[in-house]
Parts: structure tokens; sequence; C-alpha cells
């Protein structure tokens, strides 16, 4: 354990400094851990300032459509009684997707619509200066979204893996994202302790409250009935440890992969192990 300039311990979770923060008024209380973003950048920085924000809202009411519809299928048509099916709806309507397009999806996973029958696979892999990479898709064809997934790899310059030779670095938890505007530092960390959070990190334009698996929902609950707008939740795997990107050419062959697999149409999600630092963010600007 260390301590920063201000006097706060500085913990090592995930191969990564968290630092806490005593909570106003209440010294003795347990203090939730503060990730900060120093000296690296995550992702969601690199599209800000790339531009490459997901806005083509075709695509993006498609991977909603498809959560839904998986949500209900495995759940049930009554977000009431699924806590998933709840967090789909709550995400898609974040993003203002149309009713009747989220109950059009609702019903297919029911069974009330035709439709393809669709499954969730997680495919795993090596990018460039190696960097770990995950890629949840859903699909209707296994065979093919393998063939396809093996193919965008070897074109853009990563390596296709087996099963589990790439999960075991990341840790499965939630994630609630909320907009930073709307809360202080202080306040985010009050809201995560009282509510069940593990930690808060410090996410540009967000504040993230990271939760174990099981319990993402339940905080995603309390948070609500205090009132709180939840920009997402969702379930995410969250690398053990990270790899710094310091080479300019290498993060530009990097990000060309990543935009290959989430330009993908069956890809839902991608979770990665990589950081970049700020003097090669910069010429990437």
């Amino acid at each position: 354990m260390a301590r920063n300039s201000k006097g706060s311990q500085a913990l090592f979770i995930f191969g990564l400094p968290h630092f806490t923060s005593t909570l106003a008024g209440n010294p003795f209380l347990p203090r939730i851990l503060l990730l900060p973003m120093a000296g690296h950048n995550k992702w969601s920085k690199v599209k800000h300032i790339k531009g490459v924000v997901d806005a083509k809202k075709g695509k993006i009411f498609s991977k909603f459509s498809k959560e839904l519809t998986l949500s209900a299928k495995h759940g049930g048509s009554n977000p009431e009684l699924n806590a998933r099916l709840r967090t789909a709806i709550l995400n898609a309507r974040a993003q203002n997707m149309p009713n009747e397009t989220i109950e059009r999806a609702v019903k297919k996973g029911v069974g009330e619509l035709g439709g393809n029958t669709l499954e969730e696979i997680l495919y795993e892999g090596y990018g460039h200066g190696g960097v770990a990479m995950l890629v949840e898709v859903v699909t209707d064809n296994r065979n093919r979204s393998a063939s396809d997934m093996r193919l965008i790899m070897s074109k853009n310059g990563g390596t296709f893996a087996d099963a589990g030779s790439v999960s075991y670095m990341f840790q499965r938890l939630g994630e609630i994202k909320i907009d930073k505007a709307s809360l202080t530092e202080d306040a985010v960390m009050n809201l995560a302790m009282e509510s069940g959070g593990d930690d808060v990190q410090d996410d540009d334009q967000d504040w993230i409250i990271t939760t174990a698996q099981d319990k993402l929902f339940a905080v995603g609950n309390i948070l609500q009935s205090k009132g709180i707008s939840i920009k997402s939740q969702q379930l995410t795997y969250h690398p053990n440890t990270t790899v710094t990107l310091t080479d300019v050419e290498t993060a530009k062959s990097l990000l060309k992969l990543y935009d290959a697999l989430d330009d993908y149409d069956d890809t839902q999600h991608i979770h990665s192990n990589f950081e970049i630092a700020d003097d090669v963010l910069a010429s990437l600007a």
C-alpha cells in the first residue's frame, strides 16, 4: 500500500493503482476505490478523439435488438421477472430506441414472431503488441461466424485463439455508467458504497461503478430507486493486467484490427487489455 500526494491510500487491484477517498463526514466507513486514468488512455477515450463513435443508429439498434431477443428467450418477456431483459430495455431506451422496435425484439425472443435462432459465442484472440482480445458475438450461424472471425483476425494482423487461452486473463464484472456531470466524486462514491458497488472509475465523460458479476442488477436497481439516471449497465470482461502501447505504428495496427472486429455485423462487444500512452495517443488525434 502506498499514499498519493493527498494522503490517499493506493491499492493495486487488477495490476492498476486504485486510490481510496474518505467519504465526507464518515472517516470510519468503508472506502470505495477510485480508479484514475493518469498516464494512459482507454479505448473509449481513443474513440472520442478519433470520432469513431458508433453513431450509426441502425447498427446500434441491431445490437440492442439481439440483446433484447436473447434476454427474452432465456428469461421470458416480463422485465419485472427478468433482470437481464430489464437492463436491455434500459440500455435501448437510453439510446432512444423506439418502443415498437423493443417490443418486436422481445416478441421474437419468446417465439411470438418468426426469426432465426440466435446464440451467443465468445471468440478469443491476440492483437498487435500481444494485446488480448475477447469478442462477444450473437449469430444465427455458428460456423459462419467462426470462419468470419478467423478471416478478420488474419487479414488485420491478429491471431485467432482457442477457447480458454485468452479469457482466463479477464474477470467477469458488472459495469454501470453514470453521466459524470450529474454527480461529484464524493457523491458517486457514497452511492457506490451504499448500493453495494466495488469501485468507481473516472472514465472521461462517465463515472463507472464496478460490481461483482452477481450484483449488477441489484446495484442498478438500488441506484435507480435513489433517482439516479443510468446511461448503461452490463456485464463486461475486465482485464487482470494491461498492456500499454508505446509505439505509434503498433497502436495504429491494433486500432485497425479493433475497428474491423467492431464493424462485423454479429459483434456485440469487444473486450481487450490495452491502454495507449499519452504521447502515442496525441499522435493519433
